[in-house]
């Protein structure tokens, strides 16, 4: 499959690894459904990538909203060709707290609900459309990439909710795979290591720094563009199906 003149839905699509991926596949001539949470970004996003990008306010755990924004995006596009998965949290908490106290089950639940749960929402509604896509010369009528995180693999002390919603991510992405091959759809994870987020925006500059020297190779944060430069790889090599990519400079995270 190629990007140009193709649609794909990017959750979490308004910034950070979602951002720049919905920036890729619009330079590359795709159109880009940006599902998110926070309208103000979301709109700027928007406006910013022009008629290729829509803009849809969207909780991905909500089968109403998910619904919904496919519907616009039908609309607006005519079909949907891809589900790239960006969207999700953090949650931190250890099993038991300074005093003793257990973890809190309902943050437990949050990281589940948005990670995972939302995750595969997404895809098992982006499917009923794509699967209606005519197939192109090597049979294919769409694509899915989910992220995942090397804490999948290596979870840290503190993110029991975050490793367990990353792993199911990791689980899922063969059977889905499997399922989906009758039907021309492609299944991939990413597992991305320590990226240059949003969410790395609010630590200090030495910590930053820090933390990017603790990848061996190239000894910096990820780059967003990093990100989607994989994702446009992956759309682009018909036989990458059914596997996960670890994106990480080959770091390998310690027990905190």
């Amino acid at each position: 499959m190629h990007v140009e003149n193709h649609t794909f839905l990017v959750t979490g699509g308004a910034s950070g690894l979602g951002g720049a991926t919905a920036r890729r596949l619009c330079d590359r001539g795709g159109n880009a459904i940006l599902v998110d949470v926070n309208p103000e970004l979301g709109q700027k996003t928007e406006a910013e990538l022009g008629q290729k990008a829509l803009f849809c306010q969207a909780d991905v755990s909500s089968e109403q909203e998910v619904s919904q924004a496919i519907a616009q995006g039908m609309e607006r596009f005519g079909a949907i060709h891809g589900a790239i998965n960006c969207a999700g949290i953090v949650p931190v908490a250890k099993m038991l707290d300074r005093d003793g106290d257990p973890h809190d089950l309902g943050l437990f639940n949050k990281g589940i609900a948005v990670n995972l749960i939302g995750t595969f929402n997404v895809n098992r509604l982006a499917v009923a459309e794509m699967v209606k896509n005519t197939p192109n010369e090597d049979g294919e009528r769409g694509i899915i990439i989910n992220t995942a995180s090397v804490a999948a693999f290596d979870g840290q002390i503190g993110q029991i909710s975050y490793a367990a919603s990353k792993g199911g991510i990791v689980g899922m992405t063969l059977p889905m795979a499997r399922e989906m091959a009758r039907h021309g759809i492609r299944v991939m994870t990413l597992a991305p290591g320590i990226f240059d987020t949003p969410m790395m925006a609010g630590l200090p500059e030495a910590a930053r720094q820090s933390l990017g020297e603790q990848v061996p190779f190239p000894s910096r944060l990820g780059k967003p563009e990093e990100y989607a430069l994989m994702v446009n790889q992956i759309i682009d090599n018909p036989m990458l199906n059914g596997e996960v990519i670890r994106l990480d400079g080959a770091i390998r995270m310690a027990a905190k």
